[in-house]
């Protein structure tokens, strides 16, 4: 038991340093996903048949290809074009781009519940669609999509993981390096998990507490 505990004051304090890292990219990525997104739905639901197709086209297209693909092409392929990024912020940019394809069809279905005589009304007024949409209809997209968003955020956390694969540090990459050069990866590895919960159990609540006031 003293071994253990000894173990888990020795790895924790790098775990925690992962962790930070982890946190940092889901945050990035997540900002990044969120404005995508919302450029892709806007122009699906926009109603010039060019654009939506376009967002389709690039929806499908980023829902087709591996994140960690994606994640390679970045980090490893761009600088070919003179586009060099350090390991996290393609790791950022990556996971931000991957997910706006999700965070885009999220927002679309949202705007898409807002009654559509609400829409009628607001044009009756003289609104614009652009004042439509951010007075009227995005409001109430955004409290039916929270759920779902917060869906997204825990999934992002997890797949956060796939950055260790272009040496991003963060908390997977951590545990994987301890239990390498330790050989303990019982002890590592539990770690590991619990921290990820640790972080995961606050975004579970909360889009339980999302879901509840949804159906009032």
């Amino acid at each position: 038991m003293s071994t253990f505990l000894h173990n888990v004051w020795e790895f924790l304090p790098i775990l925690l340093q992962g962790a930070k890292l982890t946190v940092l990219v889901t945050l990035g990525s997540l900002v990044i996903s969120t404005l995508l997104g919302l450029v892709w739905a806007a122009m699906r639901v926009s109603g010039i048949p060019l654009l939506a197709k376009i967002s389709a086209g690039v929806i499908n297209l980023l829902r087709g290809i591996p994140i960690i693909v994606l994640l390679f092409f970045i980090y490893f392929v761009m600088p070919d074009f003179g586009i060099s990024l350090t390991a996290l912020q393609a790791g950022i940019l990556g996971l931000g781009i991957a997910y706006s394809a999700y965070q885009s069809e999220n927002f679309r279905a949202g705007i898409e519940a807002v009654d559509h005589g609400q829409v009628e009304a607001a044009q009756a007024m003289g609104m614009s669609w652009r004042l439509t949409m951010r007075r009227v209809v995005l409001p109430q997209a955004f409290r039916i999509t929270l759920p779902s968003y917060g869906n997204i955020m825990i999934m992002m956390l997890k797949d956060s993981s796939q950055a260790s694969t272009i040496t991003v540090a963060e908390l997977a990459l951590q545990g994987k390096l301890i239990a390498t050069s330790t050989f303990q990866n019982a002890t590592v590895f539990s770690l590991v998990a619990l921290l990820y919960l640790i972080m995961c159990v606050p975004l579970i609540l909360l889009v339980r507490h999302f879901e509840k006031r949804g159906k009032k």
